[in-house]
């Protein structure tokens, strides 16, 4: 059994991540494994939680995987863990718009059966917490609030006042914490800027966190909250069940786009390419020029094309070995950032030109939830295959899907989205292969000709 913590807040800004983040280094710099979660599909995240733990950091979706993987997920990425500390989303209770608690902190806290620290910025409150927290504690008797840490409280006597009226509440103080400029972390267009774009300034943010919460929080009794959760009677997932390698033969090779503009990825998808006989190679399309030995597919995730579309088009010999593999005929797998550069251009800058589309920067966010239906045959899916997925962009891309889209969506309204070309598949929307037994399988199978 694995000792494990929710770390949720009332709404999103309260503090969850550098409170989250804090306790993994925290812990793991006391020599415990920690293993580290994050709910919901964000990417940046779950890469400060690396830098905290040593360890991947992983997400648990339960409205793109289903409910039935968030235990299985949750066990085995926190196999030969110690403890495992997972980071909610927005407010406790938020989940997919429309659809109840459904992929909510609330209901990933109760499929783990993991106690709840509540995190609640203090700043402009003192005795109205205590009402906070009561709300919040006793709106769902199956979540329990084991603690509260109370952040950017200003000064001593407002920590009394604070203290003294959740004296009578049930809910124990875990934690209080001051204001601190040290910990903070950057955002821009789409929230924190990843570690991989400030690897040195992101280090001493996380030792920083570190360090307040050692000083601010009981690690002990939080620590024996953790080990307070019941047994967990889940399965862990299996990337060699799922996606079980094909012949003997030799291991197609897979290049796998990553570095600061391609941030974006599931720790799960190069599993499951590697357990279906895939020999995974990571590239930066900011550094290398060319494509790696003998590449017969490659997967370009999300992440920030926009930020660095200069570098990416000042390297023209790597775009045109991209274009070239495309022309072949090879398996691609492009979402979001990796659809802008396959592109024709990203904000008039030349890209690789797979696709006959242009894409620009607004000022308009796409966000959310999307239900999709694959249109025809690809490497990615067969016509028919059902998967969800989440759009997250400040982009549009003209034409938004080609003459054979990659996908049918069903909400915010009925479209179709993105392009299969060939052995090319890309698209706007991020999905998570755990959730479809045999993509990263049939992915490899193409690969391997």
């Amino acid at each position: 059994m694995v000792a494990r913590l929710v770390i949720a807040a009332p709404s999103s800004g309260a503090g969850k991540t550098t409170v989250a983040t804090g306790l993994m280094a925290a812990f793991a710099g006391r020599g415990l494994a920690v293993s580290p979660h994050k709910v919901g599909p964000d990417y940046i995240d779950p890469g400060y939680h690396a830098l905290a733990t040593g360890r991947p950091g992983r997400n648990l979706d339960a409205y793109m995987c289903g409910t039935g993987l968030v235990a299985p997920l949750f066990a085995h990425g926190a196999a030969g863990a110690d403890l495992a500390v997972v980071e909610g989303v927005m407010g406790l209770y938020d989940g997919a718009a429309g659809q109840g608690e459904l992929a909510s902190t609330a209901q990933v806290a109760k499929l783990l059966r993991a106690p709840v620290v509540l995190v609640v910025d203090a700043s402009s409150q003192s005795r109205s917490v205590a009402a906070l927290v009561h709300g919040f504690a006793s709106w769902d008797p199956e979540v329990r609030i084991g603690g509260v840490i109370l952040n950017k409280v200003a000064t001593d006597r407002h920590e009394h006042l604070l203290r003294e009226a959740l004296g009578g509440s049930g809910v124990p103080v875990l934690g209080v914490l001051r204001r601190a400029p040290a910990v903070a972390t950057p955002s821009r267009h789409l929230g924190l800027v990843p570690v991989a774009e400030r690897q040195a300034a992101a280090v001493e943010a996380v030792a920083a966190q570190a360090e307040q919460v050692r000083a601010g929080c009981d690690l002990e009794a939080l620590l024996a909250l953790a080990r307070s959760a019941p047994p967990l009677s889940a399965p862990a997932w299996s990337p060699e069940a799922e996606a079980p390698a094909g012949p003997p033969g030799a291991r197609p090779v897979v290049a796998v786009a990553g570095g600061a503009a391609f941030t974006f990825s599931y720790a799960e998808h190069t599993e499951l390419l590697a357990a279906a006989g895939a020999e995974v190679v990571p590239f930066d399309p900011l550094r290398d020029e060319e494509l790696p030995d003998g590449t017969r597919g490659l997967v370009i995730g999300g992440g920030f094309p926009e930020v660095y579309g200069a570098e990416l088009s000042a390297n023209e010999r790597l775009r045109e070995a991209v274009a070239e593999l495309a022309a072949s005929g090879a398996p691609l797998a492009a979402e979001c950032a990796g659809l802008l550069y396959l592109a024709r251009s990203l904000d008039g800058r030349p890209m690789c030109g797979v696709l006959a589309a242009d894409a620009r920067m607004t000022e308009r966010l796409t966000l959310g939830y999307r239900d999709a239906v694959a249109l025809g045959d690809s490497p990615l899916a067969a016509a028919g295959t059902r998967m969800r997925g989440h759009e997250f962009h400040r982009t549009v891309l003209e034409p938004g899907a080609g003459p054979e889209p990659a996908w049918g969506l069903r909400q915010p309204e009925p479209r179709v989205e993105g392009f299969t070309v060939g052995g090319v598949h890309a698209s706007y929307l991020h999905t998570h292969w755990a959730a479809v037994p045999g993509t990263a399988r049939r992915f490899t199978e193409h690969c391997a000709g």
